[in-house]
């Protein structure tokens, strides 16, 4: 890897350009050596200055660029490090601070693209030609101007539950008005089906009835039930939603609840959560102009498959959902739980139902789907539960039956020890030596289990036989068969994504593997879609609790609040320009063109005649490059990536001496 020391360097009225190279705390420098790639960047014709920093991403790395811009060392700036989707953001707001126009800036990735796939003198080659290449671009770029579109103070949130009524709390706090859609007559969702919620041991109605009240009483929300999205258009800050309200789904519910007389708006409805009035007799649907979207569509529970754990084969197996539900009007004293009435001496409790699925050893979905994803909330709600049960019924023994204990919140461990310590029994198994579940007639008085009960448990059994045995392979004992008699078996059903494909289609969403909604990016984008204005909240976007479904839509709210309070937004100046001399308004572009609206013919007058050529809408533009594939004239380029950069970055490194003018 020669290099020309005889290279010319920028003069005073050429750009000069400054290129800064990250180790990345050894996640580049252990693969590349960094100091070479910086000699061999300083020769390249248009680098004025190179430099190399552990994490150019810290503070004194941002302070290199910055005193460099301020002192005229450079007036383009190529960073070397990792992926630009992680501090693109960041190296822009740099040079702003320096008082630069941000998109004089151009991103080798050498972390992902080099020093992760290469090693040795190949890592530190590539790593070279990548620098190079940015920097050949980067001698040929323009300062650029974000676009700024008007936008409406108005957010609209799609779904009702909890994360959907914090989301739209926080917005109209801070001064956008809300449109909040949920597609049942009552706002809650699954919460409202909840007694408790863990590990706090809130009241889920109390946490509810709070939400709907804050929710009812602000004067910029206005909430609509028995609605559902039927078309979504336009862009960011400038949405239309058209809302269809079913007003026969309202009148059925209405005619069903119990008591409706005495029911007011606003009021609880045990199991389905508080009543929405959206007047349907007067309407059928509504548009919305509205300035973005916070998807807090939820999740459902996972339904077990016939015969998974003996579910639909026996009565007594049922879901942790329906146990819930009746441990709300437990208060007999004898010491027992009950089930719909049933005395219930002991009870099974399993673990990762419908999560952590193995191809081969797990039921397949109809389509064939598996969930291999932890649900994260099961283990704590199961174990509260459990505690619930032995701390009100003490008569009622527990056997708790798991692969993995994944209590990973603050104060969960506490709630497992604590179960532990309330006399809950727990068995580990392996996923291919799960439970199984078998209906007998009578257990015998030599049973490991059975013989764990209390005097009083085994005259019981005498009389009135457990209907159902659960075999496991323990490990904590060293692989013994246990058989456990119960009256009830309880599966702690993990979470899925509710069914939105159809809004998925409408928005384009990205989906993950596992179903979910997928944000840009975790750690640095958590809440955001690729769309502008289009936001997650709560478990439509992965498994979470109450805790984390409310704190993710506050950071919903908050993106939307700053998104749209200034009354418009800026968007990234990289859109495609059309060159109206050399177009001959073949209409390719347009035919190219992959998002709707993006690029229209229209009629325009060009020397004294009417002609069509293609216009951009900046906003709608996703800058893909589709409509300049096709332009048979060189008429269509992308700002940021025009066609004359992409031609200098393909001449750099088809060069045989790279550095080479």
């Amino acid at each position: 890897m020669e290099t020309n020391d005889s290279t010319p360097k920028p003069t005073s009225d050429s750009p000069k350009v400054g290129v800064y190279i990250c180790y990345c705390g050894g996640n580049i420098s252990d693969h590349v050596d960094v100091e070479k790639v910086r000699e061999l960047a300083e020769k390249l014709p248009e680098v004025s200055v190179a430099r190399t920093n552990m994490f150019m991403c810290s503070d004194p790395g941002q302070e290199m660029i910055l005193e460099d811009l301020r002192n005229g060392a450079c007036d383009r700036i190529v960073v070397a490090s990792c992926s630009p989707s992680l501090h693109e953001s960041t190296f822009r707001n740099t040079i702003l601070r320096a008082g630069k126009n941000p998109y004089i800036y151009d991103h080798a990735n050498i972390r992902e693209q080099v020093s992760w796939v290469h090693h040795g003198d190949a890592a530190t080659r590539k790593a070279f030609h990548l620098v190079a290449m940015a920097s050949a671009k980067s001698r040929q770029l323009e300062e650029l101007h974000p676009i700024r579109v008007p936008a409406k103070r108005h957010a609209t949130v799609i779904g009702g539950g909890v994360a959907g009524l914090r989301a739209a709390i926080d917005m109209a706090k801070n001064g956008i008005e809300v449109v909040l859609l949920e597609k049942t007559p009552f706002l809650g969702g699954h919460v409202a089906t909840l007694d408790r919620l863990a590990p706090t041991g809130e009241s889920a109605r109390t946490l509810l009835e709070d939400l709907t009240a804050q929710a009812f009483s602000h004067p910029g929300i206005h909430v609509y039930g028995c609605a559902e999205v039927q078309s979504v258009s336009g862009f960011v800050g400038n949405y239309t939603v058209e809302v269809r309200i079913d007003r026969n789904a309202w009148k059925r519910v209405l005619e069903e609840l119990p008591s409706r007389s005495s029911l007011v708006v606003g009021g609880f409805v045990s199991g389905q959560g508080v009543l929405i009035d959206t007047h349907p007799a007067d309407i059928d649907g509504i548009t919305l102009e509205t300035g973005a979207l916070i998807l807090a569509t939820g999740f459902r529970s996972y339904r077990p498959q016939p015969g998974e754990y003996g579910f639909g084969e026996h009565p007594e197996v049922v879901t942790l959902v329906e146990l819930l539900a009746a441990m709300k009007d437990n208060r007999r004293s004898d010491g027992y739980f009950r089930f719909h009435g049933r005395r219930i001496r002991s009870m099974a409790m399993i673990h990762c139902v419908g999560s952590r699925q193995i191809p081969g050893i797990h039921p397949e979905a109809a389509d064939g789907r598996l969930n291999e994803y932890c649900s994260r909330t099961c283990c704590t709600a199961i174990l509260a539960a459990a505690n619930r049960i032995r701390q009100g019924h003490p008569r009622t023994m527990v056997y708790d039956f798991y692969r993995d204990i994944r209590t990973y919140g603050r104060d969960q461990e506490a709630l497992y020890e604590e179960t532990a310590g309330n006399g809950v029994v727990f068995f580990r198994f392996e996923p291919e030596d799960g439970p199984r579940i078998e209906a007998i007639d009578s257990v015998g008085s030599s049973d490991l289990s059975t013989s764990r009960h209390s005097v009083s448990n085994r005259e019981l059994n005498q009389i009135e036989p457990y209907p159902l045995t659960v075999t496991v392979r323990d490990t904590l004992t060293f692989g013994e068969e246990i058989q456990t008699p119960v009256d009830l078996v309880v599966l702690a059903t993990g979470m899925e994504p509710n069914d939105i494909r159809d809004l998925v289609e409408q928005l384009k969403i990205p989906v993950g593997n596992d179903g979910f909604l997928l944000e840009v990016h975790p750690k640095l984008r958590p809440v955001e879609l690729p769309t502008r204005g289009l936001l997650l909240a709560g478990t439509c976007q992965a498994p979470m609790d109450v805790g984390e479904a409310c704190n993710a839509a506050s950071a919903a709210a908050v993106k939307a609040a700053v998104l749209l309070g200034k009354g418009y937004v800026e968007l990234d100046p990289f859109v495609a320009q059309v060159d109206g001399v050399r177009c001959d308004g073949c209409g390719a572009c347009v035919e190219a063109c992959i998002r709707e609206g993006a690029l229209v013919m229209k009629e325009v007058s060009l020397e004294g005649k009417t002609v069509k050529r293609p216009a951009v809408t900046p906003a709608l533009c996703l800058g893909c490059g589709a409509c300049v594939a096709v332009c048979p004239n060189d008429a269509i380029d992308v700002a940021g990536w025009t066609l004359r950069q992409y031609e200098a970055m393909v001449d750099r490194i088809v060069m045989e001496e790279p550095v080479a003018a």
